[in-house]
């Protein structure tokens, strides 16, 4: 079995924060960005991330990429982290901000931040997880979802009882705790 990263409960993410457009509904959390948790590619480093996601209680559940169209999750947080290539994302709906994410990067957008990759290298893989209790995600577009039910099951997503990365001490929890 894979050991999970030893990351200080002290590493400080990116934070990025995203208004409500209308379509995207975004959330009053941030999204939280670590980068360079990994300093190699190799074929343990998916492994490595997901043996850190369960140990903290994010159980992973696919392996892939992110869809080229704006979408997000109104009934679960999602991690994604990135164990091989980089892309270009927009987070934050049509409207959003290109973040470019590369090998070792980790991601946690909170229910209903828009996402969508613009571009991506042909290596680029990933790993998704979801908090425990948050296996059934959804996927919503803008235009092609009521925004105000939306918004009412973001507001029913529970703070998760922790970070996926850094655990119980971990940036999520003090940076979504209200």
């Amino acid at each position: 079995m894979t050991a999970p990263l030893e990351i200080d409960p002290q590493t400080e993410p990116e934070t990025l924060v995203f208004d409500d457009d209308g379509r995207t509904p975004n959330s009053r959390h941030p999204v939280l960005v670590y980068r360079g948790l990994q300093d190699k590619a190799d074929d343990d480093a998916a492994e490595r991330f997901e043996a850190t996601f369960a140990a903290c209680d994010w159980p992973p559940q696919w392996r892939d990429g992110v869809f080229a169209y704006h979408h997000f999750h109104s009934n679960a947080h999602e991690a994604l982290a990135v164990y091989a290539g980089e892309a270009e994302l927009v987070l934050g709906g049509e409207y959003g901000r290109p973040v470019r994410l590369a090998a070792g990067d980790v991601v946690i957008l909170p229910a209903g931040t828009g996402h969508c990759r613009v571009s991506a290298g042909a290596d680029f893989a990933l790993t998704a997880a979801y908090p425990t209790g948050h296996g059934d995600w959804d996927l919503c577009r803008p235009g092609e979802t009521d925004p105000e039910r939306a918004r009412e099951r973001i507001a029913a997503v529970p703070t998760p009882s922790q970070d996926p990365i850094t655990g119980a001490d971990g940036a999520l929890i003090r940076l979504w705790t209200d």
